[in-house]
């Protein structure tokens, strides 16, 4: 059984539910055109099944379709991101 995703936008998160447990990814939006994700949370019973990445591949997903520039504050999206190139295009350029 896959997990349903949904997206937030009053709450800025991003939830994947399975078996009656919630995961999330929760963000802020600190610029029009900049996306910070801010919070990983993956529930016990669900770790270890790719929850997390697919929570941060659908963020990112997000991102890309409405041309922002993300930041990373989540440790978690912060190692995804450096470990995936191709998504090093989306990371905010810090002047």
């Amino acid at each position: 059984m896959n997990p349903t995703i949904t997206h937030n936008h009053d709450e800025q998160a991003f939830y994947a539910t399975q078996q009656g447990y919630e995961s999330e990814l929760t963000y802020s939006r600190p610029a029009d055109d900049v996306i910070d994700f801010t919070h990983t949370f993956v529930d016990e019973h669900l770790r270890n099944k790719g929850i997390g990445e697919l929570l941060a591949t659908t963020g990112l997903a997000y991102a890309r379709e409405q041309n922002l520039r993300v930041r990373t504050t989540c440790s978690f999206m912060k190692s995804f991101v450096q470990q995936h190139p191709e998504y090093h295009d989306l990371l905010e350029t810090q002047a």
